[in-house]
């Protein structure tokens, strides 16, 4: 690992804060779980939260995501022997997370699909015949009936919400071990107008996909990596996890400096349009994008604000001695440096600042997508401001 330390004023900060620069965690450090092989858009890379993780916590320890996405710093935690608490609005963050801290067996997963009836004249309420064949459009509206129906009369048990966490993420894709026909990667959907356009433009038409074939082998895949000891470790911390689906400003289920570290990446200034992102998802899963409180700050401003409520409560939530790595980006091509703002708010909550670490890694296209700055040409950054809570008459 090269790293540089260098310091840098912010405003309205009186000190200069130490700012780490280097390549802390790359993939090939250590070859990410299979686990997390769940795609989520704007998630982080799994290294990330480990090499906070490691550092700042001990087996037992609490360890916290108020806006947990697909669940990585969740399942991070969970391989470490950590206990864990995650938190997102979305109730899709649970449906895909959860259920890979309660790791089922391929053969109980077989077992759990057996039991599914697939209709073959079953029809969608809504037009999906652009994204499935009819016949795939007729086995994912049976198992969305089946899951409803196990979730109705309150026997849901954990392969059922396996299964319901594998089928959302294989709904849309642009590869053949999806439902669908070629469309956007699976952490978004297209409107039914603009597949229509993605088909006309291809000259493509929904082909058969077994919706059972393709549940089980994206299960395999899941699986692929996961030995019985690291599965007994997961569950084991699994038991005890804790979801809530609250504003992150306002968790009152979650007791007064119990965390001893939060490690998180909060929403970017409105770069993510959660309703048309998930509307498919949303549908699956019964549930309305559009009746999902996601706030939405367009502004710095605004975004400084919801981030200041955060902090408070992150600040009453944090034992003492304990950490917060929060995570943020150079947006809008690089004229905003959040971790700028981010400074003056922890530090306003109550925080003490340890640093900024830039981590240094190879570019790829899906950074560029969300408007993380190139520093040189080939490279971008992750930028995690951590903050320390001391102890009374520590400083």
């Amino acid at each position: 690992m090269n790293s540089t330390k260098e310091g840098k004023s912010v405003i309205g900060v009186s000190k200069i804060i130490p700012r780490h620069v280097g390549e802390f965690w790359t993939s090939r450090q250590r070859q990410a779980s299979s686990i997390h092989e769940i795609s989520y858009r704007a998630c982080f890379k799994p290294q990330l939260p480990r090499y906070f993780i490691e550092r700042f916590s001990a087996e037992g320890d609490v360890v916290y995501d108020p806006f947990m996405g697909r669940g990585t710093t969740l399942i991070e935690a969970a391989l470490m022997s950590r206990n864990v608490i995650g938190n997102d609005v979305s109730p899709l963050s649970r449906i895909l997370a959860e259920p890979r801290l309660n790791i089922p067996t391929l053969e109980e997963v077989e077992g759990g699909l057996s039991k599914i009836a697939m209709s073959k004249n079953s029809k969608a309420d809504i037009d999906l015949s652009m994204f499935f064949h009819p016949d795939t459009e007729s086995e994912i509206v049976s198992l969305q009936k089946y899951l409803a129906k196990r979730k109705e009369e309150k026997k849901e048990d954990r392969i059922d919400r396996w299964i319901r966490m594998v089928a959302t993420n294989r709904l849309t894709g642009h590869s053949s071990g999806f439902f669908s026909v070629y469309t956007l990667p699976p952490n978004q959907a297209a409107s039914p107008e603009n597949q229509k356009r993605i088909n006309a433009t291809r000259k493509q038409e929904p082909g058969y996909r077994i919706v059972k074939e393709i549940i089980l082998k994206k299960t395999r895949t899941l699986l692929k990596r996961i030995g019985e000891d690291e599965r007994a470790v997961v569950n084991a911390a699994g038991t005890s996890a804790r979801f809530l689906t609250a504003d992150a400003r306002k968790t009152p289920a979650i007791h007064s400096e119990s965390v001893q570290l939060t490690v998180t990446s909060p929403p970017f200034l409105n770069i993510v349009q959660y309703s048309q992102d998930n509307w498919l998802r949303g549908w699956f899963n019964m549930i309305d994008p559009e009746a999902v409180r996601i706030t939405l700050a367009r502004t710095v401003e605004k975004w400084n604000g919801v981030m200041s409520g955060v902090f408070q409560e992150l600040y009453r939530i944090t034992r003492g001695g304990g950490y917060v790595a929060f995570e943020v980006g150079e947006v809008r091509n690089g004229s905003v440096k959040l971790d700028e703002h981010v400074i003056p708010i922890g530090l306003a909550a109550g925080f003490h600042c340890e640093g900024v670490y830039i981590n240094t890694q190879k570019f790829t296209k899906t950074a560029n997508i969300w408007g993380i700055h190139n520093n040189t040409l080939g490279t971008n950054t992750n930028r995690i401001v951590l903050f320390r809570k001391y102890q009374e008459g520590n400083s």
